[in-house]
């Protein structure tokens, strides 16, 4: 047997298909002094039962992309190994049975397209002409990616290990790991059962056991293994050219195999296993067959399918397959341990995913950070909720059962809640509150007016949904008179120490070494200049900072914080979000309200913009912000949630002469889009610079101040970008967006929306997105263009704009 090297660069644990893709890409890299560690044999855990199913339909464009590399990849990897790999890139095909799913798969192909993936769509006729087996009478149309494909999981893992080895990666086989020596928060080994391995960086890939073997070193890894099924029938004269099949109206999917067909689905009742644990032994093994479980799939594909009713069944498959809570995967560097990396919890599609995501980990592993912005399975999306096992499950669950249902606009979870709760949450419930969840935190989405016989419930549709009148009265108030919005869940740090200031200015790319009570709103970039956090800064001590950010960020600005905080400087980061409430008080009546409840100057004079105070309401310490993210005059009441409920009830009592009303998160998107504040992951993120988002006058280039990504913004300074954002208004006030609508400059394809939603306001619709052209973008450029956004595959003329549409200081909106 292969003695166990002593030392290696990194230790890839576990051998399925991401183990295996990631030791391949790392000895692409160059790091060939890596091992990979399986303690039974590759494929044995999950990947050998993987029904091999290769599509590229995502909602995210980073995504979409990682999902076309490894259609690249699979398309070579035979070649340069010599192993084949039961690759077809034959094609996919994705059906609609009503008008809301023909309506949902046209936004996608508007998607597919905005992120360059060639999809067409059929009539039924069309659709029957590729895949003559099925009947159509209830289908109105489908997509057919031409690119989508099929593997085989086995083969083309033992294709990647080949190429790893060939690249100089140790692969060891039946050597399980038994603990990972940590001393000081780094780490320094891997121990395995034969010996011992001296490294830094560990890369855990190990499907459904990822989460109790990383938790052992304080790592959370939000996943639990479901059961999932398929079956393989016996030929039947299938084409082996037939495209893969996916009709989510039954809830199936379906692949060519041997001249049959191998078929299974998503039901709406999933069933978790191993719920105390998956058995350590559980290697090349499968669960017992459920045939009345899988009934359910069976009868609609019947339907679909009638060969299927005379074909001989070879296996009714029965393999546990890791979930996550929001059904994508997770990758990247571990917020709670340094070097400690992931990829898991690949939902099933983890053969899709496989080429792209262990290129992902490679580069994140070797460089610090991922190639390109992969929010959407970045581990430090979860947070306090998803230590729970109990909770991750029953989310999971549900997670798993909507997989094929329809992908609504605004769409809300609806299990495992409430969770976390503002002091606030009982009173606003009485008063019409529709709740939505982020983080585990309800927050107020809108509300309805029960005197008027609303009900506080979503009702979805990809046209104007049920709420959107009252969105709008709630947008009106802003605008007119005054609103409070909870927003308890904005994720709350205080940064301590003797060097707070210089920690945070090099940090920071705006100013933030201003006096005591200042203000200060900045985003803080990587080495190319891309936003990773978007915040506000506000100095209350001279050596203490309260930072404000977004509910959904608390894990990745606190990691990104904290870590680049400076060996040898002395501060310390606190997450203090729980022991704050947020009163947020906005309209053009505020300071009316406040001086009512508090004998404070809240004068302009006394608390100009860009201040905070502490004030008293109703003998409760308020840290008072003056700030805004929709426009108006407006106070962050930053509260001890001991208070909150007393400050609040002064606030409705004093604000009912002036028009003071709750409103939700639907109007503050609504009122940020009309004044053009951007929000990170959908405008702004690690991609996009302030330069190319028209936010370059919070850089603090003007002043001789180093801090990281400065060089960046320096070279784009001098040289120019290649997009910028704008903004977008459709002719047709009627049409609704969403974002990731195309983009088109001239008739030329130049990018897409990166939000959308609707201006009551202005009353139009309102979307942005970055006009892009590899030889130079200018605002001349962006402004001299005719532009038109493909909506559901339609074309809509719209006007341009690289200003806000609304002005408040002028009282008008800009046409």
């Amino acid at each position: 047997m292969k003695e166990l090297p002593t030392t290696a660069k990194a230790v890839v644990i576990g051998g399925g298909i991401i183990g295996c893709s990631t030791a391949y890409h790392l000895a692409k890299i160059g790091w060939t002094d890596t091992v990979l560690l399986e303690r039974h044999k590759l494929t044995s855990g999950t990947t050998f039962h993987a029904a091999g199913l290769v599509g590229q339909l995502r909602s995210s464009a980073s995504i979409t992309r990682l999902l076309g590399y490894s259609v690249d990849l699979y398309n070579s990897l035979e070649a340069e190994t010599g192993l084949a790999t039961g690759w077809k890139m034959n094609g996919g095909l994705r059906l609609a049975c009503n008008a809301e799913r023909w309506t949902e798969v046209k936004r996608q192909a508007t998607t597919a397209r905005s992120f360059g993936l060639d999809v067409q769509l059929l009539t039924p006729g069309e659709a029957l002409g590729l895949w003559p087996l099925m009947q159509v009478d209830d289908v109105i149309g489908a997509a057919f990616l031409p690119t989508d494909g099929q593997a085989n999981p086995s083969d083309i893992t033992q294709a990647l290990a080949k190429g790893a080895r060939m690249a100089g990666v140790s692969i060891f086989e039946d050597t399980g790991v038994i603990d990972i020596e940590i001393d000081k928060g780094r780490i320094r080994a891997v121990v395995t059962d034969r010996g011992r391995i001296e490294c830094e960086r560990v890369v855990v890939c190990a499907g459904q056991w990822t989460r109790d073997f990383a938790a052992r070193f304080g790592v959370n890894v939000p996943l639990v293994s479901i059961e999932h099924q398929y079956v393989l029938t016996d030929s039947f004269g299938v084409p082996s050219n037939l495209p893969t099949l996916r009709d989510p109206d039954r809830m199936t999917y379906y692949k060519e195999e041997l001249g049959g067909l191998v078929m299974g689905g998503y039901e709406p009742n999933p069933i978790p296993w191993a719920a105390t644990g998956v058995p350590d032994d559980f290697q090349f093994s499968l669960l017992d067959s459920n045939y009345d479980h899988f009934g359910q799939i069976m009868q609609q594909a019947l339907v679909r399918v009638p060969g299927l009713q005379t074909a001989g069944v070879k296996q009714l498959l029965n393999g546990p397959e890791s979930f996550t809570p929001d059904g994508n995967f997770i990758l990247g560097e571990a917020p709670e341990l340094k070097n400690f990396f992931v990829g898991a919890g690949f939902n099933a599609f983890g053969i899709a995913s496989a080429g792209g995501a262990g290129m992902a980990l490679a580069e994140w592993v070797t460089k610090g950070e991922p190639p390109y912005d992969l929010w959407p399975a970045d581990i430090r999306r979860f947070g306090r909720p998803h230590f729970d096992t109990d909770w991750v499950r029953t989310r999971t669950l549900e997670a798993y059962g909507k997989h094929y249902t329809m992908a609504w606009p605004y769409e809300e979870h609806s299990s495992a809640r409430p969770c976390r709760k503002s002091p606030l949450y009982d009173r606003l419930k009485a008063q019409g509150a529709c709740f939505g969840e982020k983080l585990g935190w309800e927050r107020p989405n809108w509300f309805a007016d029960l005197f008027a016989g609303e009900e506080p419930k979503d009702i979805y549709s990809y046209n104007r949904q049920n709420w959107f009148s009252a969105v709008g009265r709630e947008h009106k108030a802003v605008r007119e008179a005054a609103v409070l919005f909870d927003q308890t869940s904005f994720a709350k740090f205080v940064l301590k120490g003797a060097d707070a200031e210089a920690a945070l200015s090099w940090i920071a790319s705006n100013d933030v070494a201003k006096p005591v009570g200042s203000l200060v709103y900045t985003q803080m970039l990587n080495d190319n200049g891309g936003i990773e956090c978007d915040l506000t800064v506000a100095r209350i001590a001279e050596d203490e900072f309260y930072i404000t950010t977004g509910t959904g960020f608390a894990t990745r600005d606190f990691d990104w914080i904290a870590k680049g905080i400076p060996a040898d400087m002395h501060a310390e980061l606190v997450d203090v979000t729980s022991a704050y409430s947020v009163l947020s008080l906005m309209g053009p009546n505020t300071r009316a309200i406040l001086e009512t409840v508090t004998s404070a100057d809240v004068s302009n004079a006394g608390f100009p913009f860009g201040q905070v105070r502490t004030i008293g309401i109703a003998g409760c310490p308020v840290r008072a912000l003056r700030i805004t993210y929709v426009g108006e005059l407006g106070y962050e009441l930053h509260v001890p949630v001991e208070y909150a409920a007393t400050v609040y009830d002064a606030l409705m009592a004093a604000g009912g002469g002036y028009g003071l009303v709750n409103a939700g998160y639907r109007a503050i998107e609504s009122c940020r889009l009309e004044k053009g504040y951007r929000a990170w992951g959908a405008d702004i993120g690690p991609d996009r610079t302030p330069i190319e988002a028209g936010l370059g006058w919070a850089v603090k280039m003007k002043k001789n101040i180093a801090f990281r990504g400065r060089a960046a913004i320096e070279r784009q300074l001098a040289l120019g970008v290649e997009k910028m954002l704008a903004c977008f208004v459709p002719d047709d006030p009627e049409v609704v967006l969403l974002g990731r609508e195309t983009i088109y400059r001239d008739g030329k394809h130049v990018g897409w929306l990166s939000s959308g939603g609707f201006g009551y306001t202005l009353d139009k619709p309102i979307g942005y997105g970055y006009v892009g052209d590899p030889d130079g973008v200018t605002e001349e450029f962006v402004l001299s263009g005719t532009y038109e956004l493909d909506v559901a595959m339609r074309r809509v003329p719209c006007s341009v704009s690289m200003r806000p549409l609304y002005d408040p200081e002028m009282a008008r909106v800009k046409a």
